[in-house]
């Protein structure tokens, strides 16, 4: 799954968001690092760089980032939230071993759309959890 974004700026601006220097970089690490962080993983990662940065302006700026459908809500485990760039309808795998969370393809033609008909569907979430390959190969 490849999301690519030639200028971070101008797609904030697109989507009706002020593109300030501390958006384009949260929304710069989304994209780029695509490891499903959490609050904490991106305040830590972009602090060194950003030491005005605090973790109310990570949140906001994600919860602004969730309201312009530029970003989704990740909740797999109820104790953790973490957050999604890539927006097009795929599954998350999360290994219990080391936690990372990976992106899955979901066929959307297998899901029963003959059952959900006369329903008006806002969210779609498909998660797995599970033993990922490498640490099932590292026993």
């Amino acid at each position: 799954m490849e999301f690519q974004i030639e200028n971070i700026g101008e797609y904030l601006k697109a989507n009706g968001i002020k593109p300030s220097y501390q958006r384009i970089k949260i929304f710069q690490y989304l994209v780029e690092k695509r490891n499903h962080p959490t609050v904490d993983m991106i305040y830590k990662a972009l602090c060194p760089e950003i030491p005005t940065l605090s973790k109310t302006t990570v949140y906001n700026t994600l919860n602004l980032f969730i309201e312009k459908k530029i970003v989704n809500m990740i909740v797999i485990e109820e104790n953790e939230t973490r957050y999604d760039s890539l927006m097009s309808v795929h599954g998350h795998f999360k290994c219990e071993k080391c936690g990372k969370i990976f992106d899955i393809d979901i066929d959307k033609k297998v899901l029963s759309e003959k059952a959900l008909e006369d329903f008006q569907i806002n969210e779609q979430h498909y998660y797995f959890k599970g033993i990922c390959k490498e640490c099932a190969n590292n026993k």
